[in-house]
Protein backbone atom coordinates (compact mmCIF):
# COMPACT_ATOMS: atom_id res chain seq x y z
CA UNK A 1 0.00 0.00 0.00
CA UNK A 2 2.97 2.31 0.37
CA UNK A 3 4.94 0.93 -2.56
CA UNK A 4 6.99 3.09 -4.90
CA UNK A 5 4.58 2.13 -7.68
CA UNK A 6 1.67 3.63 -5.70
CA UNK A 7 3.62 6.86 -5.19
CA UNK A 8 4.53 7.01 -8.86
CA UNK A 9 0.86 6.77 -9.81
CA UNK A 10 0.21 9.81 -7.62
CA UNK A 11 3.06 11.74 -9.27
CA UNK A 12 1.67 10.89 -12.70
CA UNK A 13 -1.77 12.07 -11.61
CA UNK A 14 -0.34 15.38 -10.39
CA UNK A 15 1.43 15.90 -13.71
CA UNK A 16 -1.83 15.25 -15.55
CA UNK A 17 -3.53 17.83 -13.33
CA UNK A 18 -0.99 20.45 -14.35
CA UNK A 19 1.77 20.36 -11.71
CA UNK A 20 4.99 21.19 -13.55
CA UNK A 21 7.63 22.09 -10.93
CA UNK A 22 10.11 19.20 -10.87
CA UNK A 23 11.35 20.04 -7.37
CA UNK A 24 7.80 20.06 -5.98
CA UNK A 25 7.06 16.69 -7.60
CA UNK A 26 10.30 15.25 -6.20
CA UNK A 27 9.46 16.51 -2.70
CA UNK A 28 6.08 14.75 -2.91
CA UNK A 29 7.64 11.59 -4.34
CA UNK A 30 10.15 11.45 -1.47
CA UNK A 31 7.76 12.27 1.40
CA UNK A 32 5.87 9.26 2.82
CA UNK A 33 2.31 10.58 3.08
CA UNK A 34 1.14 7.42 4.86
CA UNK A 35 2.93 8.38 8.08
CA UNK A 36 0.89 11.61 8.28
CA UNK A 37 -2.49 9.86 8.58
CA UNK A 38 -4.08 7.28 10.85
CA UNK A 39 -3.06 3.69 10.23
CA UNK A 40 -6.66 2.75 9.42
CA UNK A 41 -6.55 5.09 6.40
CA UNK A 42 -3.00 4.27 5.28
CA UNK A 43 -4.24 2.26 2.29
CA UNK A 44 -5.63 5.53 0.88
CA UNK A 45 -2.51 7.59 1.57
CA UNK A 46 -1.51 8.01 -2.09
CA UNK A 47 -4.97 8.75 -3.43
CA UNK A 48 -5.41 12.33 -4.61
CA UNK A 49 -7.92 13.15 -1.92
CA UNK A 50 -8.19 14.93 1.44
CA UNK A 51 -8.47 12.64 4.47
CA UNK A 52 -9.56 13.25 8.10
CA UNK A 53 -6.82 13.59 10.74
CA UNK A 54 -9.06 14.16 13.78
CA UNK A 55 -10.07 17.32 15.67
CA UNK A 56 -12.28 18.32 12.73
CA UNK A 57 -9.21 18.80 10.49
CA UNK A 58 -8.01 17.15 7.28
CA UNK A 59 -4.78 16.41 5.46
CA UNK A 60 -5.06 18.31 2.18
CA UNK A 61 -5.45 16.66 -1.20
CA UNK A 62 -1.96 16.12 -2.71
CA UNK A 63 -2.90 18.24 -5.73
CA UNK A 64 -3.68 21.21 -3.46
CA UNK A 65 -0.42 20.73 -1.53
CA UNK A 66 1.52 20.63 -4.81
CA UNK A 67 -0.39 23.55 -6.33
CA UNK A 68 0.03 25.86 -3.34
CA UNK A 69 3.71 24.97 -3.01
CA UNK A 70 4.29 25.54 -6.72
CA UNK A 71 2.54 28.92 -6.58
CA UNK A 72 4.59 29.96 -3.54
CA UNK A 73 7.90 29.09 -5.25
CA UNK A 74 7.00 30.06 -8.82
CA UNK A 75 8.81 33.42 -8.76
CA UNK A 76 12.03 31.97 -7.33
CA UNK A 77 13.55 30.13 -4.33
CA UNK A 78 12.64 31.26 -0.81
CA UNK A 79 14.72 31.30 2.36
CA UNK A 80 12.15 31.51 5.17
CA UNK A 81 8.49 30.51 4.97
CA UNK A 82 5.71 30.79 7.56
CA UNK A 83 3.02 28.12 7.43
CA UNK A 84 -0.27 28.89 9.18
CA UNK A 85 -1.87 25.59 10.20
CA UNK A 86 0.57 22.72 10.74
CA UNK A 87 -2.21 20.12 10.82
CA UNK A 88 -0.79 16.66 10.11
CA UNK A 89 2.55 18.21 9.14
CA UNK A 90 2.49 16.91 5.55
CA UNK A 91 2.52 20.33 3.87
CA UNK A 92 5.19 21.42 6.36
CA UNK A 93 7.38 18.46 5.41
CA UNK A 94 7.03 19.23 1.69
CA UNK A 95 8.04 22.86 2.30
CA UNK A 96 10.99 21.81 4.45
CA UNK A 97 12.51 19.99 1.47
CA UNK A 98 12.28 23.12 -0.69
CA UNK A 99 13.20 26.11 1.52
CA UNK A 100 15.90 26.78 4.11
CA UNK A 101 13.61 27.20 7.14
CA UNK A 102 9.92 26.66 7.83
CA UNK A 103 8.11 28.27 10.75
CA UNK A 104 4.74 26.61 11.36
CA UNK A 105 1.98 27.53 13.80
CA UNK A 106 -0.89 25.29 14.94
CA UNK A 107 -3.70 26.07 17.39
CA UNK A 108 -4.49 22.39 18.21
CA UNK A 109 -1.68 21.19 20.46
CA UNK A 110 -2.36 17.46 19.95
CA UNK A 111 -1.87 17.83 16.18
CA UNK A 112 1.32 19.81 16.68
CA UNK A 113 2.79 17.15 18.98
CA UNK A 114 2.03 14.40 16.46
CA UNK A 115 3.58 16.45 13.66
CA UNK A 116 6.74 17.04 15.70
CA UNK A 117 7.23 13.28 16.15
CA UNK A 118 6.82 12.75 12.40
CA UNK A 119 9.42 15.39 11.57
CA UNK A 120 11.85 13.78 14.02
CA UNK A 121 11.26 10.36 12.44
CA UNK A 122 11.99 11.81 8.99
CA UNK A 123 15.07 13.72 10.17
CA UNK A 124 13.63 17.10 9.15
CA UNK A 125 15.57 19.62 11.22
CA UNK A 126 14.78 22.95 9.53
CA UNK A 127 11.24 23.26 10.95
CA UNK A 128 10.36 25.44 13.93
CA UNK A 129 6.92 24.81 15.47
CA UNK A 130 4.75 27.06 17.59
CA UNK A 131 1.47 26.33 19.39
CA UNK A 132 -0.44 29.58 18.90
CA UNK A 133 -3.19 31.41 17.05
CA UNK A 134 -2.15 31.23 13.42
CA UNK A 135 -4.16 34.24 12.32
CA UNK A 136 -1.64 36.48 14.06
CA UNK A 137 1.36 34.79 12.43
CA UNK A 138 4.77 34.98 14.09
CA UNK A 139 5.74 38.66 14.11
CA UNK A 140 8.83 37.96 16.23
CA UNK A 141 10.37 36.01 13.32
CA UNK A 142 9.13 38.26 10.51
CA UNK A 143 9.65 39.31 7.82
CA UNK A 144 9.22 36.12 5.79
CA UNK A 145 9.94 35.49 2.12
CA UNK A 146 6.71 33.51 1.85
CA UNK A 147 3.60 32.59 3.82
CA UNK A 148 1.34 29.61 3.14
CA UNK A 149 -2.03 29.42 4.90
CA UNK A 150 -3.84 26.06 5.12
CA UNK A 151 -7.18 27.31 6.46
CA UNK A 152 -9.52 29.92 4.99
CA UNK A 153 -10.03 33.42 6.42
CA UNK A 154 -12.94 35.41 4.99
CA UNK A 155 -10.58 38.13 3.75
CA UNK A 156 -6.86 38.84 3.31
CA UNK A 157 -5.32 38.93 6.85
CA UNK A 158 -3.41 42.21 7.02
CA UNK A 159 -1.52 40.95 10.10
CA UNK A 160 0.04 38.29 7.85
CA UNK A 161 0.65 40.63 4.90
CA UNK A 162 2.61 42.89 7.26
CA UNK A 163 4.94 39.95 8.05
CA UNK A 164 6.02 39.51 4.42
CA UNK A 165 9.19 41.04 3.02
CA UNK A 166 8.66 43.49 0.13
CA UNK A 167 8.24 41.26 -2.90
CA UNK A 168 7.19 38.36 -0.64
CA UNK A 169 4.44 35.93 -1.61
CA UNK A 170 1.48 34.57 0.37
CA UNK A 171 -0.73 31.75 -0.92
CA UNK A 172 -4.02 31.12 0.88
CA UNK A 173 -7.67 30.14 0.48
CA UNK A 174 -10.11 33.01 1.05
CA UNK A 175 -13.87 32.84 1.58
CA UNK A 176 -16.63 31.34 3.68
CA UNK A 177 -17.93 27.81 4.08
CA UNK A 178 -20.00 28.00 0.88
CA UNK A 179 -17.44 29.53 -1.49
CA UNK A 180 -13.64 29.83 -1.35
CA UNK A 181 -10.95 30.72 -3.87
CA UNK A 182 -7.20 30.22 -3.86
CA UNK A 183 -5.38 33.56 -3.83
CA UNK A 184 -1.76 34.57 -4.33
CA UNK A 185 -0.76 37.83 -2.64
CA UNK A 186 2.33 39.86 -3.61
CA UNK A 187 3.61 42.29 -0.96
CA UNK A 188 4.43 45.69 -2.49
CA UNK A 189 5.81 48.93 -1.07
CA UNK A 190 2.31 50.41 -1.34
CA UNK A 191 0.45 47.43 0.14
CA UNK A 192 -0.30 44.26 -1.78
CA UNK A 193 -1.59 42.88 -5.06
CA UNK A 194 -3.75 39.77 -5.25
CA UNK A 195 -4.32 37.15 -7.92
CA UNK A 196 -7.40 34.88 -7.76
CA UNK A 197 -6.62 31.41 -9.09
CA UNK A 198 -9.21 28.65 -8.60
CA UNK A 199 -11.99 27.40 -6.35
CA UNK A 200 -10.99 25.36 -3.29
CA UNK A 201 -12.43 23.95 -0.06
CA UNK A 202 -10.62 24.37 3.28
CA UNK A 203 -11.57 24.44 6.94
CA UNK A 204 -12.08 28.02 8.21
CA UNK A 205 -9.21 29.93 9.81
CA UNK A 206 -10.25 30.54 13.41
CA UNK A 207 -8.97 33.02 15.93
CA UNK A 208 -7.61 36.52 15.79
CA UNK A 209 -7.58 37.30 12.07
CA UNK A 210 -7.04 40.97 11.25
Amino acid sequence: MTSQRTRERLIQRLKEEGIRDYKVLEAIRNTPRHIFIEEALASRAYEDTALPIGHGQTISQPYIVARMTELLLEKGPLDTVLEVGTGSGYQTAILSRLVNRVYSVERIEALQLQARKRFQALGLRNIRLRHSDGGMGLPEYAPFDGILVTAAPEGIPLALVSQLKPGGIMVLPVGNQSEQVLVRVLKTNEGYQKEILEQVIFVPLLGGVQ
